[in-house]
């Protein structure tokens, strides 16, 4: 009876393994990886100096966030660091009242960004885990006026977190900005990582550099495929909620209707359009994809461009997530993926 409850609890313990991995297949082994992701908060560091001492204390904030400087500014629009007007527009930048106001409210909101940290650290671990070698960027935090979310700088180790844009759906600047209730849904603070994450890639991988054969929409989905799939992988334990953006009830949809929106898209000679109003229509900004249902999100092709990726990289075991995010050859990884949604 012994030798059989053993075996029995063996047998439960594998399938549990076996069910875990077919869950997650995701998950990779970065136990040995370290990624030391530090947050400085450039924001508390501008609002805290007394206006009448920014000049004083500027050369310290330069000596300090350098870079970083350099790339808040171009969000702000406060010009060359170095000109000798510089001063004069970071104190105007600093002084103007909503952006005081929005200040205390992102301190009221974000006293502390340990989870952020933590989050960041962990996928960081695994992009060393997939690109051994590479450069960890330094991460930071501002506000810009609502000018961005997430700040990168072509060449640089940078990724900056604009946090005016994550005050929650309900935040009282936010229709006034013209900002539809669709999108301010996704500017809280559970987006912060993972966008964080599809601003680096999207930095690495710019679509403009990537020089694509083909501007059309088969290249446009595939190359945000290859983004959101790079996401996936960085976060593994996230949902895809979180990682395309989509309600519960549009995650659904995009599940359950992924064949028919591919026949769609095949049978209305719509994938090699090169319009870049037919493009923008079905990965921009929308409250749901005018080619298919109301019930479908924005941006639903973008799922479309995800699936094919991971078909294609289930079915070329020798590729890696290096090789398919500097591959350039969009019909070929078509063809590769032998997609075949059912």
């Amino acid at each position: 009876m012994e030798i059989k409850s053993k075996l029995i609890v063996a047998v439960l313990l594998a399938a549990s393994t076996l069910y875990s991995c077919k869950r997650n297949p995701y998950r990779v082994n970065i136990s040995s990886i370290k990624a030391d992701i530090q947050i400085d908060r450039l924001e508390r560091d501008l609002f805290s100096i007394n206006p009448e001492d920014i000049a004083a204390r500027f050369p310290e904030l330069k000596s300090r966030y350098g870079d970083i400087l350099v790339l808040f500014s171009l969000a702000v629009n406060t010009g060359d660091i170095n000109d000798t007007a510089y001063v004069d527009y970071l104190t105007a930048f600093c002084t103007d009242k909503q952006n005081n106001d929005v200040y205390r409210l992102v301190a009221e909101t974000y006293p502390d960004l340990s989870g952020e940290e933590k989050d960041l650290e962990m996928a960081f671990r695994h992009y060393l885990h997939y690109f051994p070698g590479k450069e960890v960027p330094r991460v930071f935090t501002c506000i810009t006026g609502f000018n961005a979310s997430i700040l990168t700088l072509s060449g640089e180790a940078l990724l900056g977190i604009s946090l005016d844009k994550y005050l929650g759906a309900d935040c009282e600047y936010y229709p006034g900005l013209g900002i539809y209730q669709y999108m301010a849904a996704r500017m809280s603070r559970e987006y912060i990582v993972p966008d964080c994450m599809y601003g680096w890639a999207s930095s690495v991988w710019d679509m403009e550099a990537m020089d694509y054969e083909t501007g059309n929409v088969l290249t446009e989905i595939i190359h945000q495929g290859k983004l959101r799939y790079f996401m996936r992988c960085m976060l593994p334990e996230v949902e895809d909620e979180l990682l395309f953006g989509f309600t519960p009830a549009q995650m659904n949809f995009c599940r359950n209707n992924e064949a028919q929106m591919w026949q769609y898209l095949v049978e209305n000679d719509l994938i090699f359009k090169t319009d870049q109003f037919v493009i923008r229509k079905l990965v921009g900004e929308a409250p749901f994809t005018s080619y298919f249902t109301n019930e479908s999100p924005g941006r639903a092709a973008v799922w479309i461009g995800f699936r094919i990726i991971e078909s294609y990289m289930q079915k070329n075991r020798g590729a890696n997530l290096e090789m398919l995010m500097n591959e350039t050859d969009i019909q070929g990884i078509l063809e590769k993926a032998r997609y075949a949604p059912q």
